[in-house]
């Protein structure tokens, strides 16, 4: 920190997480105590920490990187400092005020699940107030949660989070519906009605509790920060599922990698996010390329999930372009099949209105959700379809209730990016096509 210029360094874990960050604050200015703040490239590759005199920062350094790492060396760094470490407990306990927002579970796991993975979450409501418990699988994400998010807010101005410890040291769920979660057990019941708290949680929080229900909002992806900007702040609505956005839905997406890139590739990779109707990669720079998506909305949302993603060994970077509309090479015109008209393409994933699609956005992973898939396909037939794409394939799951649907597990995200590319409508046969999305699951 430069406290004399009221300016400050900050050294991202990766240049995708900075680009994201950047591109994030350009349209909406966060503040800080009311003063605006500016986010810009610094010229600097690295900062240099060793000669650091503060300690203090010198520990949290440790603790950032602690949490890159997984690894627990920062305790003792705190516990010089007198900084109080947490007990062994996992469970977290959210109040949200000032409800303007719906906030779902999705989104909760969403907000918290950037502090590493989120195991179960239970939503409910007490003294008109709406509450959470969300269980990590590491103590620590539960710490660093607490310490990043306690006091900030899911929306601008409201939607604002309280988090204590909780006294319980784990949670039963029963059910996998809009109340509660458990996110290592896919088999598990909706439920026919509403899911009751577990005895020890009704008793830790009183036996009036009851489960709020709140409509489920597609919401926006990994937007490298908490707090979503309301139209008010930034001018661009980019809470997704809402209608007559302004602005524009062409996107500028550059830094491709020519030599594997295709307009049918973003065709299927920005088709996760919304109905691309065209796409142009540019004659004299194969770098770069126009993607133009059904509304700005759909557009917004692409730029959220993909900007700052690795894809075929590069980063790209994805902004709304100046133009207004993809054009259509004229008649006679030499093209070399760089503009694709997909307007009435039958490969749309959200052309039915209330589709399930709409529900189940989410960003680049490296589980994928598979469906569709004829009953004669194994186990092997799959892993071998994936792992002929290059991917390393590290497990796999049929969904016990519906063999059509499966999960699998890729070596990264950026090989599932790949695979979803190359085998999204792969035909098994049998009149069957596959359909590949990401998960917000793991096996």
């Amino acid at each position: 920190m430069l406290k004399r210029k009221s300016q400050a360094f900050l050294e991202m874990a990766s240049e995708e997480a900075a680009v994201t960050m950047v591109n994030y604050y350009t349209p909406a200015t966060p503040y800080l105590h009311g003063q605006p703040v500016y986010i810009q490239y610094s010229n600097y590759k690295e900062l240099k920490t060793d000669n650091l005199p503060n300690q203090r920062a010198q520990a949290a350094l440790q603790a950032v990187n602690a949490m890159q790492s997984g690894s627990l060396a920062i305790t003792n760094a705190f516990a010089d400092e007198g900084v109080l470490l947490p007990g062994q407990g996992s469970v977290l306990r959210i109040i949200v005020e000032n409800l303007f927002y719906p906030v779902t579970l999705e989104v909760l796991y969403e907000v918290f699940s950037k502090f590493g993975s989120v195991l179960k979450i239970i939503i409910f409501t007490k003294n008109n107030q709406f509450q959470a418990l969300l269980q990590y699988a590491d103590p620590m994400n539960a710490y660093y949660a607490k310490m990043a998010l306690n006091g900030q807010s899911i929306y601008t101005g409201c939607c604002t989070l309280h988090i204590d410890f909780s006294k319980l040291t784990s949670l039963t769920v029963k059910y996998n519906n809009d109340k509660s979660r458990d996110f290592t057990r896919l088999d598990l019941p909706f439920g026919d009605c509403q899911p009751s708290l577990e005895p020890s949680i009704a008793a830790a929080f009183g036996k009036k509790s009851s489960l709020l229900g709140l409509p489920v909002p597609a919401v926006p992806g990994a937007l490298g920060s908490l707090i979503v900007t309301t139209p008010e702040a930034s001018g661009h609505m980019i809470i997704p599922g809402v209608p007559d956005v302004p602005g524009n839905s062409v996107l500028l997406v550059s830094n491709l990698n020519p030599e594997a890139i295709t307009p049918h590739g973003l065709f299927i990779l920005f088709g996760v996010y919304g109905d691309v109707h065209r796409v142009k990669i540019m004659f004299k720079n194969k770098e770069n390329a126009l993607v133009q998506m059904a509304d700005a909305t759909q557009a917004q949302l692409a730029i959220s999930h993909l900007n700052g993603q690795r894809v075929y060994g590069r980063v790209l970077h994805a902004t709304f372009s100046k133009h207004q509309a993809v054009q259509l090479p004229r008649e006679g015109q030499e093209d070399h099949g760089l503009t694709k008209d997909y307007t009435n393409s039958p490969l749309h994933r959200f052309k039915k209105p209330g589709s399930k699609n709409f529900q189940n956005i989410f960003p680049p992973s490296a589980t994928l959700h598979l469906s569709n898939i004829p009953p004669s396909v194994t186990v092997d037939d799959l892993k071998n379809l994936f792992e002929s794409t290059g991917s390393t394939v590290k497990a796999f799951k049929f969904f016990q209730k519906d063999c059509k649907m499966a999960l699998i597990q890729l070596g990264s995200v950026e090989e599932a990016v790949h695979a979803l590319i190359e085998l999204h409508n792969h035909d098994l046969g049998e009149n069957h096509h596959l359909r590949v999305s990401f998960s917000k699951a793991t096996i």
